[in-house]
């Protein structure tokens, strides 16, 4: 699994089933995590979206902090969708896109 794909997944399951935010920190990230980008996080469940947010311009200091938030936010504030509960998370398959 890609890491940035990693993150984003790692980052709906924590926030789903414990309420935290993952905190990530610039000396641990891959060179692509700590340059600034938009970045989309969309969620799929049986290759249906199922949540799916995102930022054409960066709002975060690096890109795996732009894709915490974003992840937090498909996973929970997309309008379309009720937000994702613990059970759903662990059957969804997070594809990353710019």
């Amino acid at each position: 699994m890609h890491p940035l794909v990693k993150l984003a997944k790692d980052t709906i399951e924590l926030y789903v089933r414990e309420k935290k935010v993952l905190a990530v920190s610039g000396a641990d990230l891959a060179p692509e995590m700590q340059q600034q980008a938009g970045v989309f996080v969309c969620i799929k469940t049986g290759g249906v979206l199922r949540g799916c947010i995102g930022t054409f311009q960066p709002c975060e200091k690096d890109v795996a902090n732009e894709i915490v938030r974003n992840a937090v936010s498909a996973a929970t504030c997309d309008p379309r969708f009720e937000p994702v509960r613990p059970m759903s998370s662990r059957t969804s398959s997070i594809p990353w896109t710019c």
